[in-house]
């Protein structure tokens, strides 16, 4: 469902990813995890065609992103770190101007059940504007499950949401992916992570430490004979001495290889 192969991304000289593949299928929920400035955000933004790849590629249900820009992003959700809104939009009317963009012509149950399952429903004529940091991501997950997304993308989904909510989100999330959908979930909430997803992507300053199953990562980066928390493998695989060279410049990748 999501293939990236030897994803490089650069903003002038400085390289942020390089080197990057790896595939997602129906139902698998890969946890991307990092330090700051690792490259998850970026890594995210360029899979839902917000930024071009420098080199290589990325495709969504074998549609390029950048060949096929409309294929791949009708069968995508994004929902970015801090959610915006239109400060003049209600609630409902972000549902609406979702169900155009998408297609969707009988949205309005759906739309309601969303509302009502992220406890929104009081807030649907309320304007984007007025809205909480907390809202805002409850709207913006309940926008992206509307059209029934093959690939949905999620960067910090629970910032700011209350425990209720952070519930509501998980069990969303487990309920994409059982019927389907393939889930990018980046968060720096390790017990989340360890709770939800089945494969984990470890990335320190752009490139890939690690991609397998949380027990791999565990057994791999494991430093005692006891059990090893994901957040002990966590720090193991990055702290100093551990971590991949330096990025190289662009100069440097032979776009060949």
């Amino acid at each position: 469902m999501v293939h990236v192969s030897d994803f490089h991304k650069a903003y002038d000289a400085k390289v942020a990813v390089s080197g990057l593949s790896f595939t997602v299928g129906p139902g698998q929920i890969l946890g991307m995890v990092g330090p700051n400035g690792a490259g998850k955000t970026t890594t995210l933004r360029a899979m839902c065609g917000v930024i071009p790849p420098s080199q290589g590629s990325i495709a969504i249900d074998g549609f390029d992103v950048q060949s096929n820009p409309v294929d791949a992003k009708l069968r995508i959700a994004y929902v970015p770190d801090d959610p915006k809104a239109f400060d003049v939009l209600t609630v409902w009317e972000h549902m609406r101007y979702t169900a155009s963009a998408y297609g969707i012509k009988d949205f309005a149950d759906k739309a309601a059940a969303l509302l009502d399952r992220f406890e929104l429903t009081e807030q649907r004529d309320k304007m984007g504007g007025e809205l909480s940091r907390g809202m805002r991501q409850k709207m913006a997950l309940c926008c992206a499950y509307l059209h029934n997304p093959k690939v949905v993308l999620l960067d910090e989904p629970m910032t700011g949401i209350d425990p209720l909510g952070i519930r509501t989100t998980k069990q969303s999330i487990r309920e994409q992916a059982a019927n389907g959908a393939a889930i990018v979930l980046s968060s720096h909430l390790l017990d989340i992570v360890e709770d939800l997803c089945t494969d984990l992507l470890i990335l320190h300053v752009g490139q890939c430490l690690f991609l397998g199953t949380l027990d791999e990562a565990r057994d791999r980066f494991r430093t005692n004979q006891g059990e090893t928390s994901l957040e002990e493998a966590f720090i193991n695989a990055t702290s100093k001495g551990n971590g991949p060279p330096p990025l190289p410049s662009m100069e440097q990748i032979d776009p060949k290889e």
